[in-house]
């Protein structure tokens, strides 16, 4: 089987690995943290603030496949602090439509940079649906 890595202009990879790669009709995206693409830095601010930024890196990741959030079926959420879960979960609600994806949140006890969140998505490629 074969991979394709779709990696999107303007965003920065903080290591060895592709913004996301498509494989068998699904798109697997890496995880992002609440990174400004434009500085390389972290973006401060309430984990709603941040929150949202992982979502502009990895909707901009998906517009690069050609993919819109409609394409989503399942989100990979990491917190620091699972009492930042009902502020997280206000900006999540208010990026993806009813059906929503799959998703799984997980407390884990640090990420890169200091980040307090980082997301993973998985998608359906265009082709796929026809299967």
């Amino acid at each position: 089987m074969s991979r394709n890595a779709i990696n999107a202009p303007g965003a920065a990879a903080v290591g060895p690995y592709s913004h996301a790669v498509e494989a068998a009709g699904l798109v697997f995206f890496s995880g992002q943290t609440p990174l400004d693409p434009s500085t390389g830095k972290l973006v401060t601010g309430s984990i709603g603030d941040q929150t949202a930024q992982c979502f502009r890196n990895l909707f901009n990741v998906l517009e690069a496949a050609g993919l819109t959030p409609a394409d989503v079926v399942n989100v990979q959420v990491y917190l620091t602090d699972m009492n930042d879960f009902a502020a997280m979960n206000e900006v999540y609600a208010t990026r993806f439509a009813k059906p929503y994806p799959a998703r799984t949140t997980i407390g884990v006890a640090s990420l890169p940079m200091g980040a307090r969140i980082e997301i993973g998505m998985t998608a359906l490629t265009r082709g796929a649906y026809a299967v």
